[in-house]
């Protein structure tokens, strides 16, 4: 008999989750850390359970036995399909497991299972749309290095870019170059350390800092190109312009003073998160 259902937004930075009962009203929410898939199967699961056993605690309630919960999840690094099915077969015992992408829940969460169109913003970046007809296309979402433009990853690794260059003295230092140096290390030897042993989360730290810098030229034209990129995804997801777009994720309203016009007039307030997306995704594979 399922008693609960869990809705788990999970990336690259770190792990959210709601709980409810099984008719959907919600009881508390938890955090714990990254369970993007690329991090391993393994560290996924044990941070989507620290997660839960949070919401659980928050609720002022044991956690009780898995076969008594249904749980819903949208986590980065589902395209990778062995990453996917070796998280699902990793199943601790839950009474059902339904997995997406976050990109889907995060549609499904925003507009409330209508249609329209989300991009959403954080670690990495990713667009995807749900048609009247049901159809869905995602666009972007490659992943980190190669793709993600905008997230907060494809910032931090513009933000290296530039202090490379300040440091060989190709860039002019400043305030800016600055403070990213300094929390790479301080010098050359010690940035090419922390390059050695970066990965997409690290880099998205650094994403902040070129927020705080914003009025120097650098950090600006990182902020501009962001903002150009996030247009080029809207317009790849609805040409037409006829379905709303909700931005989503930790950087959609730092970089709204970027987004061109024709985007901006679209954007509206999204209904709920991805968490609330997974929800409504177990909630649908229950009822089939």
């Amino acid at each position: 008999m399922i008693e609960f259902l869990i809705g788990v937004d999970g990336g690259g930075s770190g792990t959210r989750v709601k709980l409810a009962r099984r008719d959907g009203s919600l009881l508390a929410e938890g955090d714990s850390g990254p369970s993007g898939l690329l991090h391993g199967v393994a560290r996924a699961w044990a941070a989507v359970e620290d997660a839960a056993a949070r919401a659980f605690h928050a609720a002022g309630l044991d956690f009780p036995a898995r076969t008594s919960v249904a749980i819903g999840l949208g986590l980065a690094g589902v395209h990778n399909k062995q990453w996917a099915d070796s998280f699902v077969h990793g199943n601790p015992g839950y009474a059902s497991v339904a997995l997406a992408s976050d990109a889907t829940t995060t549609v499904l969460g925003a507009h409330g299972g209508a249609p329209g169109a989300i991009i959403a913003l954080g670690t990495g970046s990713v667009g995807e749309i749900l048609r009247a007809d049901g159809s869905r296309q995602e666009v972007g979402g490659w992943g980190f290095p190669a793709g993600d433009e905008a997230g907060g990853a494809w910032i931090g690794l513009r933000a290296i870019n530039h202090i490379q260059q300040v440091v060989d003295g190709r860039a002019p230092a400043s305030a800016f170059a600055a403070a990213v140096i300094e929390a790479c290390g301080g010098q050359r030897d010690a940035i090419q350390n922390w390059l050695a042993g970066a990965n997409q989360t690290n880099y998205a730290q650094l994403a902040r800092l070129v927020l705080q810098h914003a009025d120097n030229p650098a950090a600006h034209a990182i902020l501009s190109e962001a903002g150009r990129q996030v247009g080029l995804i809207g317009l790849a997801l609805d040409a037409t312009g006829t379905l709303p777009i909700a931005l989503c994720g930790g950087l959609a309203e730092p970089l709204r003073p970027y987004l061109p016009a024709d985007l901006s007039a679209r954007i509206v307030a999204p209904q709920g998160d991805s968490a609330a997306g997974a929800l409504r995704l177990i909630q649908q594979q229950l009822q089939e």
